[in-house]
């Protein structure tokens, strides 16, 4: 199976980024990690492993970038106006950097994007402000407003609301769209979306899942048993999905 290293100074993010690549052919998969998690976990919990007869076919190939969440999202000592200007530094060298690169890597037309519990909030927000660029998105242990304290995990932006937050909110700014053509390009994408039964954003991803059919935009959703918020759980769901 092949497997390459990169990295490379970002000019979006001012700082070096890495990222792993699986495969050499396929349908091409910008793989977000999990909250604060590093380009080498899926491969280290054993979840590109799982995937492995489709990348070895040439079925697959799997882009794994890194994360800077804990500069974004839970960078606790930046004011919540800093946390996502961050964020869209890094939308910048995901769109800039990372996809030229990918259409380097792989000649296909058939682009994917997933992740698993905050990797699947940032694949599903990629995917709904540039539906045109994927086809498919898989989102696994995901929330999709991360304005909204649930449970234990906290409202990452302490009541702090402006137009970047709310663009960059799936389940806000869905709920208001009304953009024909930008509808008609998320229409488009097969969305597929899992969850844990137990897991404590079920809830919200029944309500994303919700506000995507009152738009007519189908989706998949799937309530999995238990918890299933686990590396053991996401290794079962990326052979169903992706």
């Amino acid at each position: 199976m092949n497997r390459e290293y990169h990295k490379w100074y970002s000019a979006n993010l001012q700082r070096d980024m890495e990222l792993l690549v699986f495969g050499h052919s396929g349908r091409a998969v910008l793989f977000f990690p999990t909250r604060m998690a590093r380009f080498y976990d899926y491969e280290n919990w054993g979840i590109v492993s799982a995937l492995r007869d489709k990348i070895y076919n040439g079925e697959l190939q799997l882009f794994c970038v890194d994360s800077i969440d804990a500069e974004s999202f839970y960078n606790l000592w930046a004011d919540p106006s800093t946390r996502i200007n961050r964020h869209l530094q890094y939308e910048q060298y995901v769109l800039h950097e990372v996809l030229p690169f990918m259409r380097l890597k792989n000649s296909g037309d058939f682009f994917e994007v997933a992740g698993c519990s905050m990797g699947a909030y940032h694949a599903v927000n990629l995917a709904m402000k540039y539906p045109i660029l994927f086809k498919k998105v898989i989102c696994m242990s995901g929330r999709y407003d991360l304005t909204r304290q649930i449970a234990d995990f906290k409202d990452l932006f302490d009541g702090y609301h402006d137009e970047n937050v709310y663009f960059n909110m799936p389940q806000q700014f869905i709920a208001n769209l009304d953009a024909p053509n930008i509808l008609e390009a998320i229409r488009n994408i097969e969305i597929i979306i899992a969850i844990g039964e137990t897991d404590p954003f079920l809830s919200n991803n029944l309500e994303f899942s919700n506000v995507l059919w009152n738009k007519g935009v189908p989706n998949q959703l799937f309530i999995w048993d238990n918890y299933a918020h686990r590396p053991r759980y996401w290794k079962q769901m990326v052979q169903l999905y992706l």
